[in-house]
């Protein structure tokens, strides 16, 4: 294993004949924590470059995100010219940095609460060493001070549902799910006003209580994560007797096996309807591509049945 320095990091050039030249990247304002395991980056070998250490970059760039920063800033140097393969390798920094992980502030809660982000990079050549500055401005739809409150208010929240390691897998998705469907209104009067950004996410349907499909089901990822069920946030189109719409909704973990939630439908129907359901009982839904691959599928294994849940709905 290759030693990592604080703030130097090395990288190598995949060279067509002669193999592999090693360079230095240095990352400037982002710190190493080492507190979750990487995800493991998969070389490409159609780049003209790639990171030696990228999974210790990974683990940099899903810490900024998660501390807000404004700008990450990339500095590296090159025996050669990448500017075509730029953007593809950050595409790929940022994808592998909103991976899953254990923590309930990463992988969906930062992807789906970020609006993409702005590239800039530049770079000057002398005798055949080109030094590369990428600069990385993210999209947030969240502030470092909301992002805050809703730590805050969470944890009231979650002590007062009084969870303990006796408290099953169900229980916990019930009450959880109880309070976002009791708590939480569907946000009308902002759901076409693509400049309100609170509506998308888990400050929006916590502290405004207002929220649409996204909002809440990053609120309940949230509320999962933090309480040890795993969950994700699923995206798709769904139908209904309004037509077809953009939607998103969540799995849920109950003792190994995954099953649908959907609690913005089931808050406007007033209804249990899509609450705990297999696929086959999920009716109006279609995932997105990348949530109906075989490796999604084994890694999420879906129940084969819907859940057999009690339809009451707690004040």
């Amino acid at each position: 294993m290759e030693t990592v320095f604080p703030e130097t990091l090395m990288i190598r050039r995949q060279k067509w004949i002669v193999g592999l030249l090693a360079v230095v990247l240095l990352i400037i304002g982002v710190m190493l924590f080492f507190s979750h395991k990487p995800t493991h980056y998969e070389v490409r070998k159609d780049l003209s470059i790639y990171f030696q250490n990228a999974d210790d970059v990974i683990v940099s760039v899903r810490e900024a995100l998660r501390r807000h920063d404004r700008k990450i800033t990339i500095s590296y140097q090159s025996h050669g010219n990448n500017m075509e393969d730029i953007g593809a390798l950050v595409r790929d920094l940022m994808q592998y940095a909103m991976d899953e992980t254990n923590n309930p502030t990463e992988g969906d809660y930062i992807y789906q609460q970020y609006g993409g982000y702005d590239l800039n990079y530049h770079y000057t050549e002398k005798n055949g060493i080109y030094c590369y500055t990428l600069e990385i401005t993210p999209n947030y739809y969240t502030t470092l001070e909301q992002e805050a409150q809703v730590s805050e208010k969470l944890k009231e929240v979650l002590e007062s549902f009084h969870f303990t390691r006796y408290t099953s897998d169900y229980e916990k998705v019930r009450t959880i799910y109880d309070y976002v469907y009791s708590h939480v209104s569907y946000d009308e009067i902002h759901k076409k006003n693509t400049n309100y950004r609170p509506k998308l996410t888990a400050y929006g349907a916590l502290i405004y209580q207002r929220a649409v499909c996204q909002g809440y089901a990053v609120l309940m990822y949230r509320m999962l994560r933090e309480s040890g069920i795993t969950a994700r946030v699923i995206t798709g189109k769904a139908w209904s007797d309004k037509g077809e719409e953009v939607h998103a909704w969540n799995l849920v973990c109950i003792e190994g096996l995954y099953y649908n939630l959907d609690v913005t439908w089931d808050k406007q129907t007033e209804s249990e309807k899509y609450f705990l359901k297999s696929d086959d009982g999920f009716e109006g839904h279609e995932r997105d591509p990348e949530f109906r691959t075989d490796n999604f599928y084994q890694a999420y294994p879906m129940a084969e049945w819907d859940y057999p849940a009690s339809t009451e709905i707690l004040d």
